[in-house]
């Protein structure tokens, strides 16, 4: 027999750079053991996948089976929780004859966050996978992500859209969505939390106010029932502007304080016999006009500063750490980007910025987010009322850790610029590859 014709041969070695490369891109390799916990789930979803244009196959629409598993079913507020997401049958098989190599996929998905929190949790796999035979039916996959517990309750779990990049002859991804979002439920959480979250907050029926005058003072999320002490502040200090309030059965009251003392910069309220900003809220920013008569002959000249904001900026939203070898780890240093701060409330209130980290995620390994460390450095802007304070150097972690902060004051405010040096502690013989997590700065 001759060779087959020209255009035969240019046929099959598309069929096999491209369907190799592309049609087994709609899921990946062998199954992964889940983590020890809680098992979830499995259910069904329609799913949507397109190839790669270069292949030239329609999108597939089929039904993926998936489950999701968690390391720990009732972990507490600011736990991290690993996320296993399985998929246990694709929603497509190998639509051709040609039998396709051993690990060339790598997938990627996400799992969808429901109930008391909300968000996706980014989940990757090892690039690794069992042969398939021509016609064959894909074998399963598992990928791994982590998220950080904010809010107590049921948190429900759903399998979201997952993708797969190959590396057979062509780099190239098939991405799979559910048809209907979100899919069903396969796994529940139940957060709790050891400390209470002081939810509490008031409102002012007015920001300012002759001595004397009367404001009313509007307060929610307080104990159903309690005594709440009306006062206002000074910095730091308490005057002599004091009323009372009784909580209804919602947690709710409106009451009025009449505020004497020219000194008072804010009102706060409280439950208990003295302030605490874990049982109270506050304080709100409150003036006391100057109502000093304006002797004969004389012209009293008044202007108004408006009250801005609290905020902050960054130099750049990506670090690059050093890298470390294999077999040896240790540290992978940087510096955090440069973040500004500005208090512009003119109020009595301080700030607080606070960090915490996800897991580094990378090539079939992960790197706990407590092996981050950080040496926090804060400058103040010459002539800002308050002074900035760096946070203790120490590990971030996901329950994360203080970068900086300024304490209440009579007189607060200003512009300040933070940093840090930042150190992460790569174990000797984790796999190579590139390893990335997200450090989450928040600022009140």
């Amino acid at each position: 027999m001759g060779s087959p014709p020209r255009s035969r041969r240019s046929r099959r070695w598309r069929l096999v750079s491209l369907f190799g490369a592309t049609a087994l891109a709609v899921t990946a390799g062998g199954a992964l053991a889940c983590p020890a916990g809680a098992a979830g789930t499995n259910v069904d979803f329609a799913t949507h996948c397109i190839p790669p244009a270069v292949a030239g196959l329609p999108p597939i629409d089929g039904t993926t089976t998936a489950s999701v598993s968690v390391d720990d079913a009732t972990p507490e507020v600011g736990d991290t929780v690993t996320v296993t997401y399985t998929v246990v049958t694709p929603a497509a098989n190998n639509p051709t004859a040609l039998a396709l190599p051993a690990d060339i996929m790598t997938p990627t998905g996400k799992v969808t966050l429901g109930g008391a929190q909300s968000g996706d949790v980014t989940v990757t796999g090892p690039k690794k996978n069992d042969p398939v035979p021509g016609y064959g039916t894909f074998p399963s996959f598992s990928m791994t992500g982590t998220f950080t517990v904010t809010s107590p309750g049921q948190i429900t779990l759903s399998p979201g859209d997952y993708n797969i990049h190959t590396s057979y002859i062509l780099e190239l991804d098939t991405p799979c969505t559910v048809t209907n979002p979100p899919a069903p439920v396969s796994q529940t959480v139940t957060a709790t939390s050891t400390t209470p979250v002081n939810n509490r907050a008031i409102s002012l029926s007015s920001a300012s106010g002759n001595p004397g005058d009367s404001v009313t003072v509007s307060g929610r999320n307080f104990t159903p029932g309690a005594a709440v002490t009306l006062a206002g502040r000074s910095g730091s200090s308490q005057t002599a502007d004091t009323a009372t309030a009784t909580a209804s059965s919602d947690g709710s009251f409106s009451a009025p304080i009449t505020v004497n003392d020219k000194t008072t910069t804010g009102i706060v309220a409280y439950e208990g016999s003295a302030w605490s900003d874990t049982a109270g809220a506050g304080p709100a920013a409150y003036v006391v006009n100057d109502t000093t008569p304006v002797p004969d002959g004389s012209q009293k000249l008044t202007t108004t500063v408006k009250a801005g904001t609290l905020s902050m900026s960054q130099a750049g939203d990506s670090v690059a750490l050093s890298s470390v070898d294999f077999g040896q780890g240790g540290a992978s240093t940087g510096t955090l980007q440069t973040v500004t701060v500005k208090d512009f409330r003119g109020g009595p209130a301080g700030w607080s910025l606070t960090g915490k980290v996800t897991d580094f995620t990378g090539p079939g390994a992960k790197i706990d987010a407590g092996k981050l460390s950080w040496t926090p450095s804060c400058a103040t802007k010459a002539g800002s009322p308050s002074t900035c304070a760096a946070g203790s150097a120490g590990a971030v972690g996901g329950s994360g850790a203080t970068l900086a902060s300024t304490p209440d004051a009579t007189a607060a405010g200003g512009e300040f610029t933070v940093g840090a040096g930042l150190s992460l502690d790569v174990p000797a013989f984790t796999p190579p590859g590139s390893y990335s997590g997200v450090l989450t700065l928040t600022l009140s």
